[in-house]
C-alpha cells in the first residue's frame, strides 16, 4: 500500500510541474514576450474612445530585458515591463520633462495614459503590433529596421543645424559622397573594425553664407583621417581622432 501511495503521489505531481512551465500551449505569456521584445517599434497611432490620433515623427518603443524605453512623441520614457497571459503591463514609468509644440505634447499625453491604463493585450501580425487595453483602446506600432551604414543617406544633425549636410557610404565603390552643407564632397572610405578611414576630400568650390561654411569647415575635419563610428538603430555617430563627434540620422 505504501508503494502504491508513493507512485500515485508522483503521478499527481508531474502534471502540476508541467503546468508551472513558462511555455503555454495556447501561445500565452512566453510567445507574446518573444514576439515583441528586441524590436524597435515605431508608434503609428493611438485610438481612444473611437478617435484615432496619428503619432508625430519619432514616437517609438523598444522592449528588452524586462524594460521598455522610447519616446512618446516629445519626451523620452522608460518603464518596467511584465508579461502575463498574452499581455504586457508597464509600471514605474519615468520620463524626461521637455516642452514641445502643442500637437506632440497632446499626443504624448494620450499615448502615455493609454500605455499605463491597464494590461495591454498584444497582437503581432507581420511587422505590425497592436496593443489593446481592457477598455478596447489601441496603440498601433510598426517594426522599424536598423539602418545599415552602407546604402543609407545619413543626414547630419550636428554640427549642421540647417539639416542640409548629409553623407552616404557605398560599399561597392569604397567611397563616401554627399554634401557638407554648402559644397558636395567625395572621398575614399575604408570600413574596418568599427572605424572608417576617410581619404582626402574632393569638393566643389561654391561660397555660401557664414553658418554653412562654418559647418562645412567642421565636417572637413573628418576627412584625411580615421574616425570611429557607432550605429544605434537609425543613428550614426562619427568620432574624430581629436574626440570631436558628428551625429547623423537615417533619412526617412
Amino acid at each position: 500500500m505504501d508503494t502504491q501511495r508513493i507512485t500515485l503521489a508522483v503521478l499527481t505531481v508531474l502534471p502540476l510541474a508541467a503546468a508551472c512551465g513558462t511555455e503555454r500551449a495556447d501561445g500565452g505569456s512566453v510567445s507574446a514576450e518573444r514576439s515583441v521584445t528586441g524590436v524597435h517599434w515605431s508608434v503609428d497611432s493611438v485610438t481612444v474612445d473611437g478617435t484615432t490620433h496619428r503619432a508625430p515623427t519619432g514616437a517609438n518603443m523598444t522592449i528588452e530585458d524586462g524594460k521598455a524605453a522610447g519616446n512618446y512623441g516629445c519626451n523620452h520614457f522608460t518603464a518596467k515591463v511584465a508579461f502575463e497571459d498574452g499581455a504586457l503591463r508597464l509600471s514605474d514609468t519615468t520620463t524626461t520633462e521637455m516642452a514641445c509644440e502643442e500637437r506632440p505634447m497632446a499626443f504624448e499625453t494620450t499615448l502615455a495614459r493609454t500605455l499605463a491604463s491597464s494590461a495591454l493585450k498584444t497582437d503581432v501580425t507581420g511587422d505590425r503590433l497592436t496593443l489593446t487595453t481592457d477598455g478596447g483602446d489601441r496603440v498601433r506600432l510598426t517594426e522599424e529596421k536598423d539602418a545599415p551604414l552602407h546604402g543609407t543617406r545619413w543626414d547630419i544633425t550636428s554640427p549642421a543645424p540647417t539639416g542640409e549636410a548629409h553623407l552616404s557610404f557605398d560599399e561597392k565603390t569604397g567611397k563616401v559622397t554627399g554634401s557638407l552643407g554648402c559644397n558636395k564632397v567625395t572621398a575614399t572610405a575604408t570600413v574596418r573594425d568599427g572605424h572608417i578611414t576617410l581619404g582626402a576630400p574632393a569638393t566643389t568650390r561654391m561660397v555660401c553664407d557664414t553658418s554653412l561654411m562654418k559647418t562645412e569647415k567642421a565636417l572637413l575635419g573628418l576627412f584625411d583621417s580615421t574616425v570611429r563610428y557607432e550605429l544605434d538603430h537609425r543613428s550614426l555617430t562619427l568620432t574624430s581622432e581629436n574626440g570631436k563627434t558628428t551625429n547623423a540620422v537615417a533619412a526617412e
